[in-house]
């Protein structure tokens, strides 16, 4: 079978088959942003006569050219941009599979769903599911909070980013019965910044009832920005553009090209990536912070998996000496890369070396990093949740390593696709078996709120009693009690 067409409410398109499972990319869910329409709400896809094809990755949100090591470049970046991917094992069969709706991280302002550690065809191949990724504006195009400065008409430009993500699930609501899935059975799951947009959804109005179950990979997004902060942003960023802060901004702003709106973008931020922007509470489009939503029971109240890696903070050392040269740092050097701890910084590193006596000073700097990073905000985020929920919590922590970065930030993401393989990894049979044993507990997540599978030892949820954490290592995986708990204490300050 050389072509499969499906129909959607805007009209017909034309997939192709990716293994076992069925593709179609570049699906527009949302007309085009441009224009006086910039930083609007999503508007609907106009329709379609005839098919329109749906073979190849629509473009991703212009961004900066700046990210981590190995992260992947966009090939093709452009404004209209609004585009989703679909994998699924069949078509309008009835099969009502659950539909797994994946958020790319980047910190607000690059990346997208078109990475190839993203592919979801071996995914949806051993669940049974229907997996989704999906593109959204970036950066300042997705997050420039324009209320206060070009009137009420702007008054969502801070959270356009998510709410495109709204309508790509409201897509995936209309039109998902078409591809075999059941769109009363959606998780979303993102990692780093896409786990922070996992936790905003929560706390958006036009998200309730579109999701049903969600998962935060390293990246709990405890915090929105306040509207002042946002306001204060925008106006330095419209400073660095030359274009006064007046209600005239709108047009001066949506006359420029994409590129020049990157570029100030970038010379905002010392690492040319994020410039500041995120989403905003502003109490219409994004309520509260997650973190007091989730405490309170105001947040959208489904199960939750929720977890993080061993050795996070080895992304912020990437170029460093300590990682690459084998030898242990120095005190001094220990130091300097925890000043930002100020007062705390003696008495951490006192606690950190009667936890882990064992441990090197390159250990110690990684652990505290990390536990800075990613630690301390996962175990605030699944704490608060317990706090205001009837639905369970599930934790996990994944401790897989290679190389220097040992288990860095976003290790997990092939494992949990089931993409420990080649072209994303050299394969490998214990690479093999963990990532069966991670997409498997993603997988059954999806499927009934709940990641206990045959091929994991019994995961417990996690409760403020036990802190059962599943640990996910190529050796061994096992539910432990609490392994933050020799550290946690020191980060109640």
């Amino acid at each position: 079978m050389s072509e499969v067409l499906v129909d959607t409410n805007a009209g017909r398109l034309r997939g192709r088959p990716a293994g076992a499972v069925l593709t179609f990319q570049g699906i527009e869910y949302s007309a085009p942003p441009v224009g006086r329409d910039r930083w609007r709400t999503p508007r609907p896809v106009e329709p379609w006569a005839g098919v329109r094809d749906a073979l190849r990755f629509g473009p991703s949100c212009p961004q900066p050219v700046q990210r981590p090591p190995d992260w992947a470049r966009e090939t093709d970046e452009q404004e209209d941009c609004l585009v989703l991917n679909v994998w699924t094992p069949s078509l309008g069969d009835g099969g009502k599979r659950p539909v797994m709706f994946w958020i790319h991280g980047g910190g607000y302002s690059i990346g997208s769903g078109s990475w190839p550690i993203y592919d979801g065809a071996a995914l949806a191949t051993r669940g049974d599911v229907v997996v989704v990724t999906v593109n959204h504006r970036l950066g300042a195009l997705g997050y420039l909070h324009l209320a206060e400065i070009c009137g009420k008409e702007y008054a969502s430009s801070g959270n356009s980013g998510m709410l495109d993500l709204v309508a790509a699930l409201e897509w995936v609501r209309d039109n998902i019965v078409a591809f075999g899935g059941d769109p009363a059975n959606v998780t979303i799951f993102g990692e780093s910044g896409g786990g922070a947009k996992v936790s905003t959804l929560h706390v958006m109005p036009a998200a309730r009832d579109l999701f049903h179950r969600a998962i935060v990979q390293s990246g709990p997004g405890l915090r929105l920005q306040t509207q002042e902060a946002a306001t204060e942003v925008a106006s330095r960023y419209l400073a660095e553009l030359g274009i006064a802060c007046d209600p005239a901004a709108l047009d001066a702003l949506c006359a420029l090209p994409p590129a020049r709106l990157v570029e100030a973008q970038q010379a905002m931020s010392p690492g040319g990536m994020i410039g500041g922007f995120g989403p905003v509470q502003d109490g219409a489009t994004a309520l509260a912070h997650p973190s007091a939503a989730f405490a309170t029971g105001t947040a959208t109240d489904v199960p939750l998996l929720i977890g993080r890696n061993k050795d996070e903070g080895t992304m912020m050392l990437a170029g460093d000496p300590a990682l690459t040269s084998g030898a242990d740092i120095a005190e001094d050097e220990l130091r300097s890369g925890l000043a930002m701890l100020g007062d705390r910084l003696d008495a951490m590193l006192d606690g950190y070396k009667v936890a882990y006596p064992e441990a090197t000073l390159t250990d110690l700097l990684i652990a505290i990093r990390t536990d800075s990073f990613m630690g301390i905000g996962t175990s605030r985020l699944a704490e608060q949740k317990l706090l205001g929920t009837t639905e369970p919590v599930y934790m996990y922590r994944f401790e897989w390593g290679s190389g220097p970065l040992r288990s860095a930030h976003g290790y997990e993401i092939p494992f949990v696709f089931d993409n420990a393989r080649e072209p994303i990894m050299h394969e490998s049979l214990r690479r093999t078996e963990l990532a069966e044993r991670m997409s498997e507990a993603w997988i059954a997540f999806a499927r009934d709120g709940d990641p206990n599978h045959g091929g994991l030892p019994k995961w417990p949820a996690f409760s403020l009693d036990e802190r059962a954490t599943m640990v996910f290592d190529a050796d061994v995986c096992a539910a432990l009690r609490d392994p933050f708990e020799a550290v946690r204490g020191l980060w109640e300050h």
